[in-house]
């Protein structure tokens, strides 16, 4: 297939990247500096400098194509999560970036648009498995409503004729990733903290695993569909075992009532209980994470990091 690649340089882009291309595909995707483009042409791909929000430049780099990937986002750093302007870039690649690559995608003829959304969206679950028919809770957090309104421009793709693939992503992880790392990094400062109910389900998937998924949604039916690892642990088993592979001690344990305030309204969707399966993915694409939990996760990426000469760095 010929593959299109919006953000073919992110956590997640550069691993779909490299393993459409080593599949045999022929592989364009989006690289705003020499050096991440000169990585992509390592790959065996064809980078390409686009303005996501030039319609011209989209209709040209998607003409042609067999399938469009929208793997965009500016996630910023945990610090920064707070604050609502921190969410202003991923709201408008989420929303204008996908709205003009449909309407390109639709107009040069492009059979199939897959979109990066979050499983976030989802109300709390309790203890309960949570599907793609479990009811949504956006109301509150801004990204949410955000990734709810990016969503529909995959359901217009598919009622113009198109294939609109959504992958709802639980939260994503892996060794070289900025989040994970920055994680460690607070967590040996002692400055990470389990904030109000620690029993509650956090979903997770390793990346590596999501590009995997994100290649087997290319032969799926239109839809919705969830991905997250087989296991979602318990925030506080998640939480210590990524204190174990960053070599630091457990996390603090502090009220409830300190979410809001340290976390913003992001405290509004990361305070649920989300136990998110993926069955309708299985059962489309014979799709299985090779990280069955976050648990046997941080191990591996705890190895990774001791090879490479310490912990997270």
């Amino acid at each position: 297939m010929k593959v299109f690649v919006a953000g073919g340089t992110g956590a997640l882009g550069h691993r779909v990247v490299r393993d459409l291309a080593a599949a045999g595909h022929e592989v364009t995707a989006t690289a705003r500096r020499d050096d991440w483009a000169a990585y992509l042409k390592g790959l065996g791909a064809w980078p390409v400098d686009v303005d996501l929000f030039d319609t011209a430049a989209i209709r040209s780099a998607v003409a042609g194509q067999d399938a469009v990937l929208r793997l965009t986002t500016k996630i910023p750093p945990l610090a920064q999560m707070r604050r609502t302007e921190s969410w202003i870039e991923t709201g408008r690649l989420r929303n204008d970036g996908a709205r003009l690559l449909v309407d390109a995608s639709i107009v040069e003829g492009v059979g199939t648009y897959v979109h990066e959304s979050i499983a976030f969206v989802y109300a709390d679950g309790g203890d309960a498995w949570i599907d793609e028919s479990s009811p949504l809770d956006v109301a509150k957090a801004r990204p949410l409503r955000e990734a709810i309104t990016g969503e529909a421009n995959a359901t217009r793709f598919t009622k113009w004729g198109g294939r609109g693939v959504v992958l709802r992503f639980a939260g994503f992880y892996a060794g070289d990733s900025a989040q994970s790392l920055e994680m460690a990094d607070m967590a040996r400062r002692r400055r990470t903290a389990l904030i109000g109910p620690s029993r509650n389900y956090f979903s997770s998937i390793h990346i590596d695993d999501a590009a995997s998924a994100v290649i087997a949604c290319l032969q799926a039916p239109p839809g919705v569909y969830n991905v997250a690892d087989d296991e979602p642990l318990e925030l506080c088993d998640f939480m210590r075992s990524m204190a174990e592979a960053a070599g630091a001690k457990p996390p603090r344990k502090l009220p409830a009532f300190l979410g809001p305030t340290v976390l913003g309204e992001v405290w509004s969707y990361l305070s649920r209980s989300l136990r998110v399966k993926s069955d309708r993915l299985r059962a489309a694409t014979g799709w299985a994470p090779d990280v069955p939990s976050a648990r046997e996760g941080w191990r591996r990426i705890a190895a990774e990091w001791a090879a490479a000469g310490g912990t997270a760095r």
